[in-house]
């Protein structure tokens, strides 16, 4: 709601009408696309270089 409103100056009904699409559309039109997730292999790698304590 904070971006909706806050960012995107929509008034309420505006941005209650909006579909979550168009509400994505328009956050990654003013900060880009998000990163991607982390994959597996990201994942072992970073727990391999940062291994838990015995």
């Amino acid at each position: 709601m904070a971006f909706g409103l806050g960012v995107l100056r929509l008034s309420p009904t505006d941005f209650w009408q909006m579909t979550t699409r168009e509400l994505n559309a328009a956050y990654e039109g003013i900060y880009g696309r998000a990163a991607s997730s982390l994959t597996r292999d990201n994942l072992e790698g970073l727990m391999a270089m940062f291994p838990d304590a015995a």
